[in-house]
């Protein structure tokens, strides 16, 4: 019951901020709203499971959204619930990207650091590039050896083989991902031979 009036007042103090930035947006009164929601919308991601920046990125994603798009709030009354909304489609979205996310390797990054680890002779990145290269199509094969051996750049192997850039790029990429579990055991491998 004691609550009551720290909530009252809370409220009324949302409500004038809120008024304030809907009638006149402009940096002070964005200023204010920013104070008042960002320590919620920081807290809402924080009870949904969110390390403490990645929160507060959001937060600040959120409060972006709003800046732009305030115009396109029809109820002021159901502000509060908008902003919400706000937020919890921006954590879809980041969970929805992490989802999404393929891992990958860098090829040329790898390369150079299994030379170095490697007692072989010279030469043998090569050979485990050709050993790697049968995990993958022959159009996969193709792209990746005049990207990273013949040292192409996309649009000279789109050009060459009259695809798509688009397509070129998209090989490239399934190529790494299919590489990646190899690579990832093979890197591993070296650090525990090391």
């Amino acid at each position: 019951m004691n609550n009551q009036p720290i909530t009252n007042e809370r409220f009324l103090r949302e409500g004038a901020v809120t008024e304030k930035f809907l009638e006149s947006p402009n940096e002070d009164s964005f200023a204010d709203l920013f104070n008042v929601f960002s320590p919620q919308l920081v807290a809402f991601f924080r009870a949904r499971g969110c390390e403490l920046a990645l929160a507060e990125d959001l937060a600040q994603e959120v409060m972006f959204t709003v800046y732009r798009k305030a115009a396109q709030v029809r109820d002021r009354a159901l502000f509060r619930a908008w902003l919400f909304k706000v937020a919890r489609n921006a954590l879809c979205r980041h969970y929805g990207k992490q989802t999404r996310e393929v891992e990958t390797v860098e090829l040329s990054d790898l390369i150079d650091r299994m030379t170095a680890a490697s007692p072989k002779p010279a030469g043998s990145p090569a050979f485990e590039f050709r050993h790697w290269m049968a995990f993958l199509d022959s159009r996969e094969r193709e792209v990746m050896t005049l990207r990273f051996i013949e040292q192409w750049e996309y649009h000279e192997i789109a050009a060459a083989r009259d695809i798509p850039i688009g397509t070129v790029q998209w090989r490239v990429f399934n190529a790494k991902k299919k590489l990646a579990p190899h690579l990832a055991m093979r890197q591993n491998n070296t650090r525990k031979a090391a």
